[in-house]
């Protein structure tokens, strides 16, 4: 556990203060983005919906006791691909607690490369939406194509473009214009979430409360 009561930062853009350290994994041509075999789908399902999901609504409402405010207005875009932005700002919770905001529809993520090497959590993130960053041109393909085509099946895909995790950060942080290339691109809509923290009546820990902006 993150017993951190302080952290200090120099650098804005690249200071990452998440705790865990691994070496990157490579992510070339090989990699498989699709998953679109009928075992990997099944295991797909079963692992959302079944154990992950119940999983996600207790960390939310019980660690996090988390509020989301402007949920309605992901609705009239069910069964359309869009983007969701968000702050970075929970190494668990933000792998987690995005999949309650589009919830019955589940999203694809991206993520960072290291993520495949989290401890028990990290062999299952491909099967549950994350989508590593790629290497090499016939990698970034194949990216791409994967983030097309879970945008043309009507998924939402989740981008953190602050890319470092900052434990709790109050504020938005600076993040490249690149981050929203792919909206541009496929032309879809974008929405941008803010996960906040507020004080509790009865808890250390901040509460945690959602807010959701959009379209763009």
């Amino acid at each position: 556990m993150d017993k951190r009561k302080v952290i200090y930062y120099t650098d804005v853009l690249n200071d990452e203060f998440s705790t865990f350290q691994a070496t990157r994994p490579k992510i070339d041509g090989s990699y498989d983005y699709e998953r679109k075999s009928p075992m990997q789908r099944l295991l797909r399902f079963f692992l959302y919906r079944i154990v992950m999901y119940p999983v996600v609504v207790f960390y939310g409402r019980v660690i996090f006791q988390q509020k989301i405010v402007g949920k309605k207005k992901l609705k009239p875009y069910r069964g359309r691909g869009y983007f969701l932005y968000g702050n970075h700002t929970q190494p668990l919770g933000d792998a987690l607690l995005q999949t309650r905001l589009p919830w019955p529809v589940s999203t694809y993520v991206i993520v960072h490369p290291n993520n495949l090497k989290v401890p028990v959590l990290g062999k299952w993130t491909p099967a549950l939406g994350g989508l590593p960053l790629p290497d090499g041109l016939q990698a970034y393909r194949n990216f791409l194509n994967a983030i097309k085509g879970r945008i043309a099946e009507g998924h939402p895909v989740v981008i953190y473009p602050e890319a470092h995790i900052w434990p709790y950060y109050t504020k938005i942080r600076p993040f490249p214009d690149t981050s929203f290339a792919y909206p541009v691109e496929l032309g879809v809509p974008t929405f941008c979430f803010v996960n906040t923290y507020q004080k509790g009546r009865f808890r250390k820990r901040p509460k945690m409360v959602t807010y959701i902006d959009g379209h763009f």
